[in-house]
């Protein structure tokens, strides 16, 4: 990804630049404030990572996996009931959540598996087994 530099029309100023700083990657800090909270860990077998999904159903999570990136998601909806009720705060999220990974090249994405219990989605990613790694190909170097 190329990033947008602000230089001052006379050259970089040094002080130009940082001016922006503090709203440059807004989008990129509200995505991640939305985003579900995960832990990854690895063993030898497998990738195991756990997303927390509170209050979304089980029949609302659904996940994918398209060029190499798995992606959970689900929606919390809301559900207010306004007959003679003043709410005088209302601190609990609603909507849509979803959260990617780009997966590294020694997993079997055919045998990826989702659990989901108590709120929290736990992945399971197999590695590829030893006979399942690509072997080495020799390139001939032609002299001209």
């Amino acid at each position: 990804m190329v990033e947008k530099s602000h230089t001052a029309a006379g050259g970089d100023t040094g002080w130009w630049p940082s001016m922006y700083e503090p709203v440059r990657n807004m989008g990129r800090k509200i995505a991640d404030f939305f985003a579900p909270d995960a832990d990854a860990a690895a063993t030898e077998e497998a990738y195991v990572i756990n997303v927390e999904l509170p209050g979304v159903p089980a029949d609302g999570v659904q996940v994918t996996v398209q060029d190499h990136v798995l992606t959970a998601k689900g929606a919390k909806e809301t559900q207010h009931e306004e007959k003679g009720k003043t709410y005088f705060f209302s601190e609990r999220c609603y909507g849509a959540l979803q959260r990617s990974f780009r997966l590294p090249p020694d997993v079997s994405e055919d045998e990826i598996s989702a659990d989901f219990k108590d709120g929290i989605l736990t992945l399971q990613v197999p590695k590829h087994g030893p006979d399942a790694k690509k072997q080495e190909k020799k390139i001939t170097v032609r002299q001209m």
